[in-house]
C-alpha cells in the first residue's frame, strides 16, 4: 500500500534499484514517478466519487451529481488495469470517511466546478510525468477529457441554475463566468481543454 505525505502526494512501497527504476512484482520497471502518478490519477477519482456521493446522500439525486458519480466510477475502473498491467498495489478508497458537507447545493455545485478544473490541471501535470508510457497516457488524457468537457460544463450549468433559483449577485455570478472555471481560457466550442 501507499502512504500519503504530508502534501497528499503518495509514496509507495516498490523496490527501488539505484538508477531511480522501481521493479514491480511483475518484473516490469518504472519510475517510482509513474508509479506515484498513478496512486494520484485513482485517489483524485476516489475522492470525486465520494464528494458527489456525500451529495447525493445529503441532498438527494439531483444533476449533475447523480450522473457523474457514476462516471467518477468508470474512471477508477479506467485507471485499475493500468495498476495490474505494472503490479502497483491500488490503493483503498478511504476518502468517504473525509467528506465534509456543503452547506447548500450551489456550495456542491461551486465545488464541483473547482475539483473538475483541479482534476483537469492535476492530469496536465501528470501527462508529463508518464512521458513514455502511451497505456497510462491514453488512459489519462480520456479520463482528463471527460472532466474537462462533460463535468465542469455540467458542474458550471449546475452553479448557474442553482444561482439564478437563490438570487446570487449578478457580478459574483458574471465574475465567475469570466474565470469559467478555465482560467480564462476558451478553446473551441466554448469549453475548456
Amino acid at each position: 500500500m501507499g502512504a500519503v505525505n504530508g502534501d497528499n502526494s503518495v509514496i509507495i512501497p516498490l523496490r527501488m534499484q539505484e538508477n531511480g527504476i522501481v521493479e514491480n512484482k511483475r518484473n516490469q520497471s518504472m519510475s517510482n514517478q509513474v508509479a506515484n502518478a498513478l496512486f494520484e490519477a485513482i485517489n483524485d477519482e476516489y475522492k470525486a466519487r465520494a464528494t458527489y456521493q456525500y451529495v447525493i446522500d445529503t441532498f438527494g439525486s439531483i444533476r449533475p451529481f447523480i450522473n457523474i458519480v457514476e462516471a467518477e466510477s468508470r474512471h477508477i475502473q479506467a485507471l485499475l488495469p493500468l495498476f495490474q498491467k505494472y503490479g502497483v498495489p491500488v490503493p483503498p478508497d478511504t476518502w468517504a470517511q473525509h467528506m465534509s458537507q456543503p452547506e447548500s447545493i450551489m456550495d456542491a455545485c461551486r465545488a464541483g466546478v473547482e475539483a473538475e478544473i483541479e482534476n483537469t490541471e492535476m492530469y496536465d501535470r501528470l501527462l508529463k510525468e508518464t512521458q513514455g508510457y502511451p497505456d497510462i497516457q491514453r488512459v489519462m488524457r480520456n479520463l482528463q477529457r471527460a472532466s474537462a468537457e462533460n463535468h465542469l460544463p455540467a458542474f458550471q450549468r449546475c452553479l448557474a441554475r442553482f444561482s439564478r433559483q437563490h438570487g446570487w449577485s449578478g457580478e459574483r455570478r458574471s465574475g465567475m463566468r469570466r474565470q469559467g472555471g478555465c482560467g480564462g481560457r476558451r478553446y473551441r466550442g466554448g469549453r475548456c481543454r
